[in-house]
């Protein structure tokens, strides 16, 4: 029975990449698994086939060769060599090593081979650092005090007394890894005697009891930003908890809050601070001196009839922006305050004021026409 075209087999053209190659492998041999066709005794025969071509194809020179004398290549008249390399027939399992650690390395712990175990980096670290509005403004240096893990001094990380060094995990022979045969399946697991890192202190240092780190408070310098805000991320590098087996540090991530402020609200870059302004004031008009967040005063024109809510902006008067550019503004919202605690003599010149019919409040004249003009329809 002549041999099925080994692109045929794999579902994929003679100019298919090496990517879409392997990917139309993996689905084929997953779809043709014998695990999976107990019931169907042709099933380990295709996969056999699937296995044959994919090692062919998967090798640019074996690929060349099929490519120029098909099947031919790899009989007896060619170099008495079966696609697989050996005697005759392919080498399945390796074929198929390659698409297991496509699917599952990352679940079985990584890479294949232990030795880059060995060094584990340290863990990343949070920090919360609560700041106020005006250091958020200016920026500032601060400085905190954080407790973590560092190499130990002792034994300079590497877990054993002076003198003496780690020796290789006799379980995997400093792989970190141990491997079981299933079927056509290689499984790799995390050495349980050496817990991936290839070595073993046989004889501890004193100072960290093997672990080859400490636990040590560190003093360290923030650089606050201005135009920080809540949730902004500040990252230290290499600042974080020391790696095992002389790894790389984790790093150090300052989480910022800013404080709520007894004058300003913010939105990003915009600012807003309620002025209260007397009757008196808003009615007639005049200035006043409001605050800003630099810590100057601004002196500001109130409209005379201004009402309660207007509002008025001081250009680039706000937030700096976090990353460079210009100021936000401020705005000032009017709240007119009624009079408290009046005297006789206000009371009177109060009710005098409101005895003269000058139309001083349109507003109100307005709404309370609508007002009538509403119950007058109700009753019709």
């Amino acid at each position: 029975m002549a041999k099925r075209d080994y692109y045929e087999l794999l579902g994929v053209s003679k100019d298919a990449s090496e990517s879409e190659i392997k990917k139309a492998y993996r689905k084929k041999a997953m779809e043709l698994h014998p695990d999976r066709n107990k019931d169907d005794p042709k099933s380990e025969a295709a996969f056999k086939e699937v296995n044959e071509a994919y090692e062919v194809l998967k090798d640019n020179d074996k690929k060349a060769a099929y490519d120029r004398f098909g099947h031919a290549a790899f009989e007896g008249g060619m170099g008495g060599r079966g696609p697989g390399g050996g005697g005759g027939g392919a080498d399945f399992s390796s074929a198929f090593s390659d698409v297991f650690d496509d699917l599952f390395g990352d679940f079985m712990g990584g890479r294949r081979g232990g030795g880059s175990q060995r060094a584990t980096r340290g863990s990343d670290l949070r920090y919360n650092l609560r700041v106020s509005l005006e250091d958020a403004y200016a920026g500032k240096q601060e400085n905190i005090s954080i407790t973590t893990s560092v190499n130990c001094d002792t034994c300079h990380g590497n877990g054993s007394e002076s003198g003496s060094e780690p020796s290789s995990c006799p379980t995997c022979n400093g792989m970190g890894k141990v491997r079981a045969q299933q079927g056509f399946f290689t499984v790799e697991r995390t050495c349980p005697t050496c817990n991936g890192h290839g070595e073993i202190v046989t004889n501890p240092c004193k100072a960290c009891a093997g672990s080859g780190r400490q636990q040590k408070a560190r003093s360290l310098n923030v650089n606050i930003p201005a135009g920080v805000e809540t949730g902004t991320r500040i990252r230290l590098a290499g600042e974080g908890e020391a790696g095992m087996r002389g790894g790389p540090s984790g790093d150090l991530y300052i989480f910022i809050e800013v404080a709520d402020h007894n004058l300003f609200e913010r939105d990003g870059t915009t600012l807003y601070c309620r002025v209260p302004v007397s009757m008196v004031s808003a009615a007639m008009g005049g200035e006043i001196e409001v605050p800003t967040i630099d810590g100057g005063k601004s002196r500001v024109k109130i409209p005379a009839g201004s009402q309660s809510g207007k509002q008025m902006r001081l250009k680039g008067k706000g937030m700096p922006a976090l990353r460079g550019g210009t100021k936000g503004d401020l705005f000032l919202e009017l709240a007119v305050e009624t009079p408290v605690n009046l005297s006789a003599k206000q009371k009177e010149l109060l009710q005098e004021f409101d005895s003269l019919d000058e139309n001083n409040s349109p507003e109100s004249a307005s709404f309370f026409g609508k007002v009538r003009k509403f119950w007058e329809g109700m009753k019709g």
